[in-house]
């Protein structure tokens, strides 16, 4: 009993810093500098429920427009954009989209083909890997079966690709013209989020099967 008594007097002047001065004290878990550092601690108070929604709205409203995307097809002819303007007006919101004019520039490839059945034109592809030398789809389906080297905006500058793949061997390759300029008017949709993006199915006989893609 002597011992248990003196050992809880020991651990009461332990924990009350009366041995201190002999070199036994707890440690002090406290960090008054953290207090210098608060900067106007009196401005904090707690939200009610309803100005906890009203900082909600504007972040969810800039989450919605984060998640649109920007669309655009064409080009419309006049006598399409004209139709299709009226089924626009009819079914969204007039802030939602534009018909713009726009002008599709020339289009020159260096074309192989036209070959005669599609055995050919898979053994032109093979020597072609061969030569190390690349090719596309062709986009004017009238010209297939055949290859492209390459596209580009000026007669010029297929030229230019020509005589370079003429260097690794390829001869019968030419260079022609895929398509003409096109001047008609683009349809974009500078911010479609997913409600506005079901509207669109509707509007597809209007698209004259122009696909819907991203800006650019």
């Amino acid at each position: 009993m002597l011992v248990l008594l003196l050992a809880n007097a020991g651990y009461f002047a332990w924990t009350q810093g009366l041995l201190a001065d002999y070199g036994y004290a707890p440690v002090i878990q406290s960090e008054p500098q953290r207090l210098t550092q608060q900067i106007r601690p009196e401005a904090m108070r707690l939200l009610t429920a309803s100005e906890a929604r009203q900082l909600e709205t504007p972040a969810a409203s800039a989450s919605a427009v984060a998640a649109a995307e920007c669309l655009q097809a064409g080009l419309f002819s006049d006598e399409q954009a004209s139709a299709l303007r009226a089924r626009l007006q009819s079914s969204l919101p007039a802030a939602s989209w534009s018909l713009e004019n726009s002008v599709e520039p020339e289009r020159w490839i260096v074309y192989m083909g036209k070959y005669s059945d599609d055995e050919t034109l898979a053994k032109k592809r093979g020597e072609l890997r061969q030569r190390g030398v690349s090719f596309e789809p062709l986009l004017n389906r009238a010209l297939a079966p055949g290859l492209s080297l390459g596209h580009f905006n000026t007669q010029a500058a297929a030229e230019s690709e020509l005589a370079k793949v003429a260097i690794r061997g390829v001869r019968t390759a030419r260079v022609l013209q895929e398509r003409a300029e096109v001047r008609g008017q683009l349809l974009k949709l500078a911010a479609v989020d997913a409600p506005l993006k079901a509207q669109l199915e509707a509007l597809k006989p209007q698209l004259a099967g122009k696909v819907l893609q991203a800006c650019r």
